[in-house]
């Protein structure tokens, strides 16, 4: 089977709705479902989040961001992370334990390391959209975050099946994008219950159009994506590395500009990756 007959077969298999997770994704699925349950109050998001060590540890770290605790002041346990952070960024945290849950199979040591560099991409996308969103486009942050944290699940799914289909890697990053994102990744979005707004905007990341300035959550997510240090090894950039592409993006936000924006949020920036990672 040659990689494009793989990406057909994965294609089709997520398109009736075979999708191969691993079982701790099933059980997050679920305790993603109980804390959007409109009767789950604050105590029994806490009890719920201290039973999953990884998302607990990630809701305190990001409970104790820049971005989060305004005040300084620090927090060491989950019920007040839980309060601090709200429901949306609760949500945000799940999904990030989901998709990181998607690489627990790999064992090859090559696509290990490709799940971990789209991890820190997505850590990096996820960080920039929230600021953009607050700083620049105004667009929900929490929301611009979510969209940041999922924008490569499609991604990660094919990684972790990647080991059935030999050779389903080989070849130019370019034709996952062409053969394979949309139908893959859409399906596995659907699955985890990916709000239509969020869909939205990824699809228009993956069509690569953008208003400058940025006016909605697709441009946000793509303007983050373009910005982000760490590129996606599933989708490189012919002709300039990240840097030197993202230096050439400025406009004026108000009095300032983005790198004005970009400069102040550093900090933000740098803290919201971190608590991610």
């Amino acid at each position: 089977m040659n990689r494009l007959e793989a990406f057909k077969s994965i294609a089709a298999q997520a398109g009736r709705g075979e999708l191969t997770f691993p079982t701790n994704v099933d059980a997050t699925l679920k305790l993603q479902k109980a804390l959007n349950d409109p009767d789950c109050h604050a105590e029994a998001a806490a009890r719920l989040v201290q039973a999953e060590p990884l998302l607990a540890a990630r809701t305190v770290a990001i409970a104790n961001s820049v971005a989060y605790n305004r005040s300084g002041s620090e927090i060491t346990n989950v019920r007040t992370g839980v309060q601090r952070v709200g429901f949306r960024t609760l949500n945000a945290l799940v999904a990030a334990v989901i998709v990181r849950q998607l690489d627990t199979k790999i064992k090859n040591p090559a696509l290990r390391a490709m799940a971990n560099q789209l991890w820190q991409h997505s850590a990096h996308v996820a960080a920039l959209s929230q600021v953009i969103a607050r700083r620049v486009t105004h667009v929900d942050p929490d929301t611009a975050m979510f969209a940041g944290i999922v924008h490569e699940v499609g991604g990660f799914y094919l990684l972790s099946r990647a080991e059935e289909y030999p050779g389903l890697l080989d070849g130019e990053p370019e034709e996952w994008a062409n053969f394979g994102e949309i139908e893959i990744g859409r399906c596995v979005l659907q699955k985890l219950g990916v709000p239509n707004a969020v869909m939205e905007a990824i699809e228009a990341m993956w069509s690569g159009m953008r208003a400058l300035p940025p006016e909605n959550l697709g441009d946000t997510l793509l303007l983050a994506n373009d910005l982000s240090p760490i590129e996606s090894p599933l989708h490189q950039r012919p002709g300039a590395t990240t840097k030197q592409a993202a230096v050439t993006i400025d406009f004026a936000v108000g009095d300032g500009t983005l790198q004005s924006i970009l400069e102040e949020s550093a900090d933000e920036v740098r803290s919201l990756t971190s608590a991610l990672l």
